[in-house]
């Protein structure tokens, strides 16, 4: 515990307390605090509008496989052991083919009178049927118009009598943390539940998917709520309920929902193809730490770096080659890897776009014609990996530096580590344990092709480069590395 030592804290203290008792008597003069501090006074009229519009989904369908019952353990030696063991066994294998009604409920809400409703998909994924239960009772059987998997919405459509009260959809782009929402869903199966909270944070990426940017909210999301709409304060959908952090599986005050800026495309390509139709740049990416932007001259760790180019496709056809990074799209500043795939995705397909990149310290301006995601990804075939049998002998391994062993790629070592013949570089043979490349994963069989943007051949070549490096002053190496395959990845390693 603190001691209060001198006159100058204890005065301190003092003013703090009248201040407390200032503010004391100031509401009880009635004097009113700002609206900020004292909240919303009530959303009962705001809810009172809007649960009509917000549906309780349940789903159900028939999955086979039975769920297995261990037997009962004995004492060592118990005469009943082989008995149990049999019944239970045999009582598995009668279950095993035997199908069986799974049912699930989330929440969804209206977004046309006609009867279009938007959900998560991970709520009717897999589903037989899937019904719409609405606040007054009715409930109405629903078709699935389509869903999107790396979104994770799904758009349903029912037919009504008379037509349903929809939601509108607001700018979640001007949300701002600390503003006041609202979130109506099924929470637990209980039907249309009211819960009201901020905005914590915006932009969250938490890895589920390729196009991340939730809304962080500390407004009660639980188990059900799934697919239920998160309101503004003028009842506008600014995000759509699909995920919680909980280790519990209840509500600690951690949920996310899919920003409306995110989701209005996505639905609506959805209900004019029943399917996505998203733009393709044909590039792979990754992000720009500390160490690249050093390796690479830039004064900010900004935008997105091309790892690696789709022959044929829209970047390579524009120029775009690995080692630029991408810093704006289509007139938008790329400040982290993770915006590029979203920014392209949002672009139709075919549209012309301007891209701004930084190659060897200069900016270049590119224009690339789009493509399209779900076409490029049909086309993608895996590749079969091929045997490594053991050479009959190897050549000679030069140790060079960062802690790599080094060796010039031969007929040999392209069998004895199955590297494709268009894959051409120095070849790594080993990494010293607790070496700067180890630190970065850099692992036998990866193949060098640039130090710092500039091609090595051989061994020497790469401690030349090396050198010069050091000379220049600079900190770090930025490898451009290739797996067997011909993948491509950016490694920057420490040369201090």
């Amino acid at each position: 515990m603190a001691v209060l030592a001198s006159g100058g804290a204890k005065s301190g203290l003092t003013r703090r307390l009248a201040g407390v008792l200032a503010l004391g008597l100031g509401v009880a003069a009635g004097i009113q605090s700002p609206a900020w501090a004292r909240g919303p006074e009530s959303v009962a009229d705001i809810a009172a509008e809007l649960l009509d519009s917000v549906v309780n989904i349940s789903t159900s369908q028939t999955v086979t496989g039975s769920r297995s019952t261990p037997a009962p353990k004995l004492p060592d030696g118990s005469p009943f052991q082989d008995f149990f063991d049999e019944f239970f066994d045999q009582r598995q294998q009668d279950n095993s083919d035997r199908p069986r009604r799974v049912q699930s409920l989330g929440s969804g809400f209206v977004i046309d009178s006609s009867g279009v409703i938007v959900t998560n998909n991970h709520v009717i994924d897999g589903a037989d049927e899937i019904t719409a239960n609405f606040a007054d009772g009715t409930k109405l059987t629903a078709t699935l118009i389509g869903r999107d998997e790396k979104t994770d919405l799904a758009v349903l459509k029912v037919e009504p009598e008379k037509p349903l009260a929809a939601l509108s959809f607001g700018d979640s782009e001007h949300l701002r943390v600390g503003d006041w929402v609202m979130a109506i869903g099924n929470p637990f199966g209980l039907g249309g539940t009211v819960t009201v909270g901020i905005v914590s944070a915006r932009n969250r990426d938490i890895n589920s998917g390729p196009y991340d940017n939730f809304i962080q909210t500390d407004a009660s999301i639980n188990r059900g709520n799934s697919g239920g709409p998160l309101f503004n304060m003028d009842g506008q959908v600014i995000g759509i309920n699909t995920a919680i952090i909980s280790p519990t599986g209840g509500s600690i005050g951690i949920g996310f929902a899919v920003p409306s800026s995110t989701a209005i495309n996505v639905i609506q390509q959805l209900r004019d193809f029943g399917e996505t139709r998203r733009g393709w740049l044909g590039v792979r990416i990754q992000e720009v730490t500390d160490e690249i932007a050093e390796g690479l001259a830039m004064k900010d760790a900004v935008g997105a770096l091309v790892a690696g180019v789709t022959d044929p496709g829209p970047a390579a056809e524009a120029g775009i080659a690995p080692g630029d990074v991408i810093v704006k799209f289509d007139g938008r500043p790329v400040s982290a890897m993770h915006e590029l795939p979203r920014m392209v995705a949002d672009e139709p397909v075919g549209k012309e776009v301007e891209i701004v990149v930084i190659r060897k310290g200069t900016e270049e301006v590119l224009k690339v014609k789009l493509g399209r995601l779900e076409e490029a990804e049909a086309k993608e075939v895996a590749s079969l990996e091929a045997d490594e049998p053991a050479p009959a002998d190897e050549p000679a391994v030069v140790t060079g530096p960062l802690g790599l062993s080094l060796s010039d790629l031969s007929p040999t070592l392209r069998e004895k580590f199955g590297i494709k013949d268009e894959v051409d570089g120095v070849l790594v043979t080993d990494v010293i344990e607790g070496s700067p490349a180890a630190e970065k994963r850099v692992q036998a069989g990866d193949v060098i092709l640039e130090i710092s943007q500039e091609p090595v051949d051989s061994p020497e070549a790469i401690d030349e480069r090396i050198k010069q490096l050091k000379t220049d002053g600079r900190k770090s190496a930025l490898l451009l590395l290739a797996n067997k395959n011909g993948d491509l990845r950016f490694v920057a390693v420490t040369l201090e």
